[in-house]
């Protein structure tokens, strides 16, 4: 969320870098500055009429010493009056904050300055690519055909427990699955990151502070009994740890890596782009999340985009990192790098991960603060997130790279967690 302050300060250049991402933000500004001066005059006069109460109430207390009994009444009145006053001052302003708050919260987050314009994957911009693309013979299965082939992933039982989109792993596609979550974590832990193992369902200000709502809303499963939501990421509940927490700069950065189960209502169109593992409405994925210190939260972002690298390239899988264009980028993000595994079979590239600076975008909606060594005021941290990684397309990928004739070969790096080198 983006702070009034700024909005009064530089409303122009605001407007402008919004257009990076293609939101037209004039309207919603104006709208905000006027209901800004609206809640400024209310809350002006209110403080000028308590002043004044004050004021009074003091001379009350004079009058009383000095046996001024009927003036000591008639300044009582006075007070009396600029109490309702007040009061109704105050009912006024309850609604103009309201309305202020929900205009402010329709804004997404301001651009890197680095980010350029545009929508779609052409204008994204390649940063660095690694690993080798595997020869493809005729006889190169995708993974949802393998999955049927060795029996390691059934989604006609998952349709018959849940409906589509929830896959039931099984044998070596559990142990596989399970292997590839001890293996990012423990990966996570030796980096630096501490574990947390989080609820898998938050409250409504939980999906706020965090920017999922109200802006995706519609993505999210909602228990409505009980008003909690489903997470579509570890993002939500490890970040929101610091919800209303202030941290000394002495403890940033704070780095968590959180495994948990995600859960998505959208999971995409029909077509073969999002068949099998490509889109599922629940999915395994481990995520690191770091509250920054402003001054290095770029920093930061280059350690986290390094750590996702090493997974991939410790999996021997063909990557290319992308950064986002504007009209790509999530509603929340200043800066985004979006990683891709190839697939030998589907011949196409799959995201992976996303690991984005949201500056302190997010951290104004938690009010997740800190304070400099010694110093007295508090300052907006800035919070980082990524997927490290997400499991489904990782998988995919897995098996249609490493298959051979005698089965699909496990990478090297996972036999240890398998038990297993092959599956057949």
């Amino acid at each position: 969320m983006l702070t009034i302050n700024l909005i009064r300060e530089k409303k122009d250049f605001i407007i402008e870098r919004l257009k990076v991402k293609n939101f037209d933000a004039e309207e919603i500004i104006n709208k905000i500055l006027d209901l800004d001066i609206t809640r400024r005059e209310i809350q002006s006069l209110s403080d000028s009429m308590q002043g004044e109460m004050n004021r009074i109430s003091k001379e009350i207390g004079s009058m009383i010493k000095e046996g001024r009994t009927k003036d000591a009444e008639t300044a009582k009145g006075k007070t009396y009056k600029l109490k309702d006053e007040i009061k109704s001052l105050s009912d006024k302003l309850i609604p103009v904050d309201n309305e202020l708050r929900d205009e402010i919260i329709k804004l997404p987050n301001l651009p890197h300055e680095s980010v350029a314009g545009g929508f779609g994957a052409e204008n994204n911009i390649k940063v660095r690519e690694g690993g080798s693309i595997p020869s493809v013979t005729d006889n190169f299965l995708p993974h949802w055909e393998l999955i049927k082939k060795y029996d390691i992933i059934d989604f006609d039982l998952g349709i018959k427990l849940t409906g589509a989109g929830f896959p039931v792993y099984k044998g070596k596609g559990a142990r596989l699955e399970r292997a590839l979550i001890s293996f990012f974590l423990d990966v996570g832990i030796k980096a630096g990151y501490t574990e947390v193992m989080p609820p898998i369902i938050v409250n409504e200000d939980s999906g706020f502070g965090t920017g999922q709502l109200p802006d995706k809303d519609g993505q999210m499963y909602h228990v409505t009994q009980d008003n909690f939501y489903l997470i579509p990421t570890a993002e939500v509940p490890v970040t929101n740890i610091y919800r209303d927490v202030i941290l000394s700069a002495d403890d940033l950065p704070v780095k968590n890596i959180s495994y948990t189960p995600c859960f998505r209502r959208e999971a995409g169109s029909w077509g073969a782009h999002v068949r099998g593992l490509n889109r599922l409405h629940q999915f395994d994925k481990v995520e690191i999340v770091q509250i920054a210190h402003p001054d290095h939260s770029y920093g930061s972002l280059e350690e986290m985009v390094s750590h996702v690298e090493s997974l991939v390239v410790k999996l021997a899988l063909p990557y290319r990192i992308m950064r986002l264009c504007g009209g790509d980028m999530s509603f929340t993000s200043s800066l985004t790098y979006d990683f891709e595994v190839w697939s030998a079979a589907q011949k196409q590239w799959l995201e992976v991960s996303s690991v984005s600076n949201f500056e302190s975008f997010q951290a104004n909606r938690l009010k997740c603060r800190f304070k400099d060594k010694g110093g007295k005021q508090t300052r907006l941290a800035h919070t980082l997130n990524g997927s490290a990684l997400a499991l489904p397309r990782i998988v995919a990928a897995i098996l249609e790279n490493n298959q051979t004739d005698k089965g699909i070969v496990i990478p090297k790096v996972l036999v240890p967690y398998t038990g297993f080198e092959i599956i057949d």
